[in-house]
């Protein structure tokens, strides 16, 4: 079947061409002009009928105030300096402040100084004295800020050093992204010069500024990978092929699928996904060339032994073009296996790749063979011979028969040493951190980790306190169970600055317990007694803080923390409590990450053995090709656990891709290894030495032109793409080291040479 296909290809060109030229210009509207069909989608969603929601008119409603919150600034402005509570540092602060007020873009400033008084009368107080007061005076007020519940860990850090300035912007003000936080700093650190006999240092993070930072990064990194990714195509044929019909020839084919691919996921919006920008090109362009590369050795083979160029087009593709199908529909199966992930991202990046390796199929079988058959087919084999490996394949040849003449020792060496790291696999822990795809010396980045240090992390949790109707509103038991619930987080060294209406009641004038002093609640401004407390709801919350250090390193303070309210529930029957929020949510779906790669893995690897089977026509083979195909991946497995890496979002998506790349290689020598059966009698060992004379040079060209490929990516400055890129550098090259050494042996000792005396009538 698939050689009447092959055969359609090149006998039905116009066709074939006719193909290619839609498949272009859709790819090129996606490319350059993806609003002619991303419009017309969203002005057909956009009419779809409006269907009105039901709303409950009978649950009683707060009033219309609007809580004080630490988390409404998208922008967040880090002032650092020794020198904030001084005259001269107050005067540059304010002068900031103002250039920052006066700036279009921006709508709001929340500082120390806005936060609502802790006082029954609700009486403004200056936080920050004017440039005119005495340094003794800066001093008292530095300890009162510090002391401050509401500015102490929260705007101002313990020690006075770093103050946060929460911005809101207006984005339509800004014309080009950046461009806020670009001129808030400058401007900021501009006046600071004026300034010298202090020092101060200025610099914006928040979720704006980390979003925008993850969008320039995509938009550098989608032109920067492609261009590299084409440069390492044509520079590796070059050095590969020596002739320029056939490097013109291998690299094209690779080259279209990047192009339709990428122009294609714009049509989908799903082309902003980080590992799709910076990693998809490179990995679609490499996979392309290898696929390429084995064809282009053999339709040079037959153009050197005197076959024309159409007879040397259809003899290669009829000879690898199935094993090209195969692999690649292998190298699909291993990456669909991650759209059934939990996270959007590895969904996203598991269907793109998916895509990616359709589209490189057919531009390789098709436009390879195709330009073969034409005029430039005749000189496809010049220099034919001449490259580094076919002039040193004997030598390598050479270790192959070596290993099959020592066939047991190596297969079972092949089992025991699989199996071991295995094991040890099953030790690695899963991890995530937030900027983990950011560059690491990025200005948002390091403001963020300036947070961490001295305010304990920018993302905040809660601890989430319910009553049933039983008690009445500004009960003494919710003081009570306010009180617990501050005790318990902070016996915790990781979690920072918790705040709640205990802390608030705890800081207004008087003495005496918390829960005698509850009715002080009616007389705090309704701004602040909102933020944490809404009667109405029979709701409270205490917010703490949590820093990026690796969410798994919360894991045992979130489940003592839980633990702990469970106890607190259980003194106090009418009310429930929860731990909740983003970081929570991340700690508590980490386990996902295992299971999404355990999925992964045993589903593509369950469906790839099935397929090999079936293909070969023989269970045996199938099983042999397991042990050569989970040795790449249990060994950059063991690598991570020697250097105390943990298992991230990445390590899923780099195991699950090397799988199906691993794969590749097997299926070559595979396919070749049957067809030298026949041709052999059955005879193993023969066969196998004739396989390897077949494809080697295709086996070893393709993991060169991989690990090179995959090595320009080390440039990223994203930490998540470095990892991936050196996952998959690490897997290829022990993928290589299997085929050549272990599935030698395995096959030469579990496959008689009496097992495959019909080998030759199938």
């Amino acid at each position: 079947m698939f050689g009447r296909c092959a055969i359609f290809i090149l006998d039905h060109q116009v066709f074939t061409w006719l193909v290619l030229v839609c498949l272009t210009v859709v790819g090129s509207v996606g490319n350059f002009y993806p609003t002619l069909v991303t419009d017309w989608f969203r002005i057909a969603k956009s009419a779809e009928p409006f269907r009105p929601t039901i709303s409950d008119d009978d649950v009683k409603r707060p009033p219309n105030v609007k809580p004080f919150t630490y988390s409404d600034g998208n922008v967040i402005v880090v002032v650092e300096s020794d020198d904030i509570f001084t005259p001269t540092g107050a005067r540059l602060i304010r002068e900031v402040l103002k250039s920052i007020n006066e700036l279009p873009f921006v709508t709001k400033v929340t500082w120390m100084e806005d936060s609502p008084p802790l006082n029954i009368f609700g009486l403004a107080e200056t936080v920050l004295p004017r440039g005119n007061a005495s340094q003794a005076r800066f001093d008292i007020a530095k300890q009162r800020a510090v002391s401050n519940p509401l500015i102490g860990g929260q705007l101002l850090s313990g020690d006075g050093t770093v103050l946060l300035l929460m911005l809101n912007i207006d984005w339509f003000f800004v014309d080009r992204e950046g461009q806020a936080t670009e001129q808030i700093s400058v401007m900021a650190n501009q006046i600071a010069e004026k300034y010298p006999e202090v020092q101060f240092k200025f610099s914006t993070t928040g979720s704006s500024p980390i979003h925008l930072l993850a969008a320039q990064a995509h938009e550098s990194n989608e032109t920067k990978y492609q261009l590299i990714g084409y440069g390492v195509i044509l520079l590796m044929a070059v050095v590969l092929f020596r002739g320029i019909a056939a490097v013109v020839i291998v690299a094209l084919a690779p080259i279209l699928g990047v192009f339709w691919t990428l122009g294609i996921l714009h049509f989908f919006d799903i082309h902003d996904n980080p590992f799709n920008s910076a990693v998809l090109p490179v990995l679609l362009s490499l996979v392309g060339f290898t696929d390429g590369v084995h064809m282009m050795v053999q339709i040079r083979r037959q153009r050197a032994a005197g076959l024309s160029p159409q007879q040397a087009a259809r003899r290669g593709l009829n000879d690898v073009g199935f094993a090209c199908f195969l692999t690649s529909f292998t190298t699909a199966i291993g990456f669909g296996s991650l759209a059934t992930a939990h996270h959007e991202i590895v969904r996203e990046f598991g269907w793109s790749c998916v895509i990616g390796v359709t589209l490189t199929l057919v531009s390789g079988l098709t436009v390879i063979p195709l330009l073969c058959s034409t005029w430039l087919g005749r000189w496809v084999a010049s220099g034919y011979g001449n490259n580094l490996v076919d002039r040193n394949l004997e030598k390598i040849a050479g270790v192959v028969k070596f290993v099959v003449a020592r066939k047991k020792f190596f297969a079972w060496t092949a089992i025991t040493v699989t199996f071991c790291m295995l094991c040890l696999c099953a030790l690695l822990r899963p991890d995530e951190r937030q900027t983990s795809m950011l560059p690491d010396d990025a200005e948002a980045v390091k403001a963020l980790r300036t947070i961490d240090r001295s305010f304990g992390g920018m993302d905040f949790s809660t601890v989430c306190v319910r009553w049933n109707k039983q008690i009445p509103d500004n009960a003494p038991e919710l003081g009570a169970v306010m009180q617990q619930v501050d005790a318990l987080l902070r016996s915790e060294p990781l979690i920072a600055h918790p705040l709640s209406i205990y802390n608030l009641i705890q800081a207004l004038p008087g003495s005496g317990p918390v829960e005698q002093r509850m009715s002080l609640l009616e007389l705090m401004p309704p701004p602040l007694k909102r933020a944490f407390y809404t009667p109405e709801y029979r709701f409270a919350e205490s917010q703490f803080r949590v820093q990026d250090l690796g969410i798994a390193k919360y894991n045992d303070t979130f489940r003592r923390i839980d633990e702990g309210l469970v106890k607190i529930a259980n003194e106090h029957p009418n009310f429930s409590l929860s731990l909740e929020g983003n970081a929570v949510a991340r700690c508590k779906n980490l386990f996902r990450i295992v299971l999404d790669l355990c999925y992964s893995l045993g589903t593509a690897g369950l469906i790839i053995f099935a397929v090999l089977a079936v293909v070969y026509r023989s269970m045996r083979i199938g099983l042999i090709s397991v042990v050569p195909n989970l040795f790449p991946l249990a060994a950059t497995g063991v690598l991570l656990l020697v250097t105390g890496q943990y298992l991230e979002l990445v390590s899923v998506c780099a195991f699950t891709v090397c799988l199906g790349i691993a794969v590749d290689d097997t299926i070559h020598f595979l396919t070749r290894y049957r067809e030298e059966l026949g041709r052999n009698g059955g005879q193993v060992e023969p066969a196998i030495n004739s396989a390897f004379v077949g494809v080697g040079t295709g086996l070893i060209i393709t993991t060169v032109v991989l690990v090179v490929g995959f090595a320009t990516a080390l440039t990223s400055d994203a930490r998540d793409t470095r990892i991936f890129v050196t996952m998959s550098m690490l897997t290829i090259t022990g993928a290589l080291f299997a085929d050549l050494i272990f599935l030698p042996a395995m096959l030469a000792y579990f496959q008689p040479s009496k097992s495959f005396s019909t080998v030759s009538k199938n």
